[in-house]
C-alpha cells in the first residue's frame, strides 16, 4: 500500500469527516467528560527499511506516515472548545505489540519478543518521548491530561518482567521530560496486559501519577452469552442476568485494584454482552455466541424490552467500572446504510434510547439491584499516587526488580543469543512534532485545505534539555523485518556496523 494519492485522499476524507466538531459537542452534551483517542505511531512517521524479509527483499512500512497527526491535533482544540479531557492512547508498536490488527499487523508479536524484541522497543521509546515532548506543551497539558503508552500488551507472550521494566522506563523518560508531581505533564496509563488487574498490586510505589487501565468485556469471553437480556420493560428486573454480572464480575475487583494499585480505569468497555456484529462476529474464523446474531445486527428491530435491557445493562455497567471509556462513541453505517455494530455505539444508543442521557444516574446501580459485594472504594488515594507528596520517590525494591533497560532476558531469544541481539544506536535525528491547530469554526468539517492553515505558537518540545538524538539503525548493519522476524534467522553474530 504506497502511499499514493488515491489512498491519502480517501484516508484524510474519512479523518474529516467521521468524527466532527459536532460529535465532540455531542459527547459534551451527553454529559462525558473525557475521551480516549486511540492514535498510531505512524502519526508521526514511519521507516522505509524496517529490515530483510523471507524473500531477500528490503521491507518498508505500509502506513502513511504523518498524516492523521494533524487531526489529532484539529481535535485537540476541539475538545479545548467544549471542556472535555483527553486519553491520548498510544494504539500500535513496532513489530506490533499483541498480534491483532489494531496493533499494526495481524500475526506475529516482535515488541519485546525475539530477535527484534529490543529494537522495536527503543524505536517506540523515542515515538512516546516525541508525543511526550508535545502533550506536555501548555497549549495541550491541560486537555491531554492522559497519556497511554502501549495499548494492550500481550503479557502472556511478552512477560510481565518484561512489560514492568518498559513501564518503569517509560514513566521515567516521561517524568524527567515533565517534571514530577501534580501539574506536570499527563497522568501515565498503563495497560494490565490482559492479566488479572490484581497480579499489579503494589506497582511501582512512589511512582508518579500512573493509571491502570484494564478493559472488561463479555463479549470476548469465548462463552455462548445466550441468556436473553430482554426479559422487562421494569427497570428493576429489566436485562437478565447481565446487570448484575456487570456488577459482580467488575465492580469488586477494580474497587480492590485502587486500593491496592492506585488509580483505575476501564480504558474500554461496551454494551456488547455478546459477540454479535459486523467485524465483530466470527471474526478469524472464530465464533463464541451460540445463537441467531441477525437482531442484534439491526437496531431498528429491537423492542421495548431489548432497549429497557440494554439501557440497564449499561447502567450497572457503569456504576460497576466507575471511571470507563466506552468503545465507540460511533460506528460508521454498512454498505447497506444501517450500523451492523450497535451495540458499541454510545451515539446510537442515545438516539434509540438504550443509552442514559445522564451517565450520573448510573450511580448506585448495583446495589439497587443488589449486586457487586460490599467492596467499596472511599475515593482517598495516596498522595504520591496523584502527584502530591512522594510523587516520583519509587521505592528502591521496585526499582530493583525492574529497573533494568533493557530487560536481561527476551522471550524467543536463548540465553547464549541475547547479546547478538539487533538494536539501534541514539545517533539519528528525531523530529519535533510542530504542527498547531488551526483555527476553528463552523461544524468541524473542513476541508483539507483549511486544516492546513495554522497559527504559529507551539514549537512541538517542552524540555528544551531534551537532545539527545533518536535511535536508528547501525550503519552497515543488516536487521531481520521487525514485523516478521520469529520466523527468520535469527542473527549469530554481534554487528557493529564494520
Amino acid at each position: 500500500m504506497a502511499a499514493d494519492g488515491t489512498l491519502q485522499t480517501t484516508l484524510e476524507k474519512h479523518y474529516d469527516t467521521f468524527i466532527t466538531e459536532q460529535d465532540i459537542a455531542q459527547i459534551a452534551g451527553a454529559g462525558l467528560n473525557w475521551v480516549r483517542l486511540p492514535i498510531p505511531f505512524w502519526a508521526i512517521n514511519t521507516w522505509s527499511n524496517i529490515g530483510v524479509q523471507g524473500d531477500g527483499t528490503i521491507g518498508g512500512e505500509p502506513f502513511l506516515g504523518g498524516v492523521c497527526w494533524k487531526y489529532i491535533v484539529r481535535l485537540f482544540a476541539w475538545a479545548r472548545k467544549y471542556g472535555i479531557r483527553v486519553n491520548l492512547d498510544l494504539h500500535t508498536a513496532p513489530g506490533s505489540q499483541n498480534g491483532y490488527n489494531h496493533s499494526g499487523k495481524l500475526g506475529q508479536i516482535n515488541f519485546l519478543n525475539g530477535p527484534m524484541g529490543i529494537a522495536n522497543a527503543q524505536r517506540l521509546v523515542d515515538y512516546i518521548r516525541m508525543i511526550a515532548e508535545f502533550i506536555s506543551q501548555p497549549e495541550y497539558s491541560d486537555v491531554v491530561q492522559m497519556f497511554g503508552i502501549l495499548n494492550e500488551p500481550q503479557m502472556s507472550t511478552i512477560g510481565q518482567q518484561q512489560v514492568s521494566a518498559f513501564y518503569l522506563h517509560v514513566h521515567d523518560l516521561i517524568r524527567g521530560i515533565t517534571g514530577y508531581g501534580a501539574g506536570n505533564g499527563a497522568y501515565i496509563s498503563l495497560h494490565d496486559g490482559f492479566g488479572d488487574i490484581a497480579e499489579w498490586s503494589g506497582f511501582l510505589p512512589g511512582s508518579d501519577r500512573l493509571v491502570l487501565d484494564t478493559h472488561p468485556y463479555f463479549a470476548f469471553s469465548g462463552q455462548p452469552n445466550d441468556s436473553p437480556i430482554a426479559t422487562s420493560e421494569d427497570s428493576a428486573s429489566a436485562g437478565g442476568i447481565w446487570p448484575a454480572q456487570a456488577c459482580n464480575s467488575w465492580g469488586p475487583s477494580i474497587n480492590q485494584s485502587r486500593a491496592d494499585f492506585g488509580v483505575t480505569v476501564a480504558g474500554e468497555f461496551s454494551n456488547g454482552y455478546n459477540d454479535c456484529g459486523l467485524f465483530l462476529h466470527g471474526v478469524n474464523g472464530t465464533t463464541s455466541y451460540g445463537g441467531d446474531c441477525s437482531l442484534w445486527e439491526d437496531s431498528s428491530a429491537w423492542n421495548a424490552s431489548v432497549k429497557a435491557g440494554l439501557m440497564e445493562y449499561a447502567l450497572a455497567s457503569m456504576d460497576a467500572l466507575g471511571d470507563w471509556f466506552f468503545w465507540t462513541w460511533k460506528i460508521g453505517n454498512a454498505t447497506d446504510g444501517v450500523v451492523r455494530c450497535p451495540l458499541w455505539s454510545y451515539q446510537l444508543g442515545l438516539e434509540g434510547g438504550w443509552m442514559p442521557t445522564d451517565p450520573r444516574t448510573a450511580q448506585g446501580k448495583c446495589a439497587a439491584i443488589g449486586a457487586g459485594g460490599t467492596q467499596q472504594f472511599d475515593g482517598t488515594f495516596s498522595a504520591w499516587q496523584t502527584g502530591g507528596a512522594g510523587a516520583g520517590t519509587i521505592d528502591p525494591t521496585a526499582i530493583s526488580q525492574f529497573g533494568t533497560w533493557p530487560p536481561t532476558t527476551i522471550a524467543n531469544v536463548g540465553a547464549g543469543q541475547l547479546t547478538l541481539m539487533a538494536t539501534y544506536t541514539a545517533t539519528g535525528s528525531i523530529p519535533s512534532l510542530t504542527y498547531v491547530t488551526p483555527t476553528l469554526s463552523g461544524t468541524g468539517t473542513e476541508s483539507a485545505a483549511r486544516v492546513t492553515a495554522t497559527v504559529s505558537v507551539p514549537n512541538g518540545w517542552f524540555d528544551v534539555g531534551d537532545t539527545t538524538p533518536g535511535v536508528t539503525a547501525v550503519a552497515g548493519c543488516t536487521y531481520p523485518d521487525a514485523w516478521l522476524a520469529l520466523t527468520l534467522p535469527a542473527p549469530t553474530a554481534l554487528c557493529t556496523g564494520a
